[in-house]
């Protein structure tokens, strides 16, 4: 048995002529959160479901999976005993109100009555949920429900909490209010994994991220350290161009990166300077200097365009 709390080696997992994921490998450390980025069809879901059982991986390369000690293709009930999941959907019993939908997920982990009840005043007051106590699911705004489905993750106080893409279609409030509560979690000592499109959520929240693109892991650790060994600082976005028509313009100059994608041009530096002597030399007067961020290194890493999948 491992130090980790999660350790992945040569995983793989086919649909066909699809390999959906590709010889993944990686360690979540006890009480770390860890993301996994990646346009839709990298292999995101596909893995977390064979992390708690619901789907099964190639069985040629044999792949290496321990999760607290346990396999979970031996040991999937032992594994959800002790583990939250959090879906991309929320699937709450919309017939229910908010604490008879927890009530009845405790009676799965054998909670009994009083314990229960303690434990899911608890939760709803952790989620700023209280006041819905008794209210029934459909009269629930969609924050609210998400975060239902993450005190329902919750319930049987897990070692590790599984989030497949947390907030997706929540507004920025309740985002916040979900990052705060995802931290204070990895404070007790609860280990964090989750997927997630939103590059600002990865880079506050997340000890390590992998980004992944095809089933392959392109790119794995401290998400600063990433940017900083792998990207410029800054990024100059010009408007309104073709990326090929500039006049008398070189392009190509020393600590100059160019990118372009529709009518945009993306230039990278580490020198800001550089970028505004660059943008007045353009003549062109809709034009951005920023910070670069780890959305800029995702789309580096992954590429712009939309795959088949997407």
């Amino acid at each position: 048995m491992s130090n980790n709390a999660v350790s992945i080696k040569h995983l793989n997992k086919s649909y066909g002529k699809l390999k959906a994921v590709d010889d993944l490998n990686f360690t979540v450390q006890p009480a770390e959160c860890f993301g996994l980025l990646g346009p839709n069809g990298a292999g995101k879901t596909t893995t977390m479901k064979i992390l708690y059982g619901k789907s099964q991986p190639d069985a040629t390369p044999t792949p290496y999976i321990d999760i607290f000690g346990h396999h979970p293709k031996q040991d999937a009930l032992v594994i959800k005993s002790f583990s939250g999941i959090v879906p991309q959907q929320d699937n709450l019993d919309t017939e229910l109100n908010v604490r008879d939908n927890l009530y009845i997920y405790s009676r799965f982990y054998g909670l009994s009555g009083s314990d229960a009840l303690k434990r899911i005043a608890g939760l709803l007051d952790f989620m700023e949920l209280s006041e819905k106590a008794q209210v029934k699911i459909r009269e629930l705004s969609g924050g609210m429900q998400r975060r239902l489905t993450i005190a329902r993750a919750l319930i049987n106080q897990p070692r590790l909490l599984i989030l497949d893409e947390p907030t997706t279609g929540l507004d920025p409030q309740v985002r916040h209010l979900i990052w705060n509560k995802l931290r204070e979690l990895k404070e007790q000592g609860v280990t964090v994994l989750l997927t997630t499109h939103y590059m600002e959520e990865a880079f506050q929240i997340c000890d390590r991220i992998i980004i992944m693109d095809k089933g392959r892991k392109m790119l794995e650790g401290v998400p600063r350290e990433l940017m900083k060994a792998n990207l410029e600082a800054y990024v100059m976005e010009v408007y309104g161009a073709d990326g090929h028509n500039y006049p008398g313009i070189t392009l190509d100059q020393p600590g100059i990166r160019c990118e372009t994608y529709q009518d945009t041009l993306f230039v990278y530096s580490d020198k800001q300077d550089r970028l505004v002597s660059f943008a007045e030399s353009l003549s062109l007067s809709d034009y951005y200097i920023r910070q670069a961020n780890l959305e800029d290194l995702f789309l580096k890493v992954t590429g712009r365009s939309l795959n088949e999948l997407q």
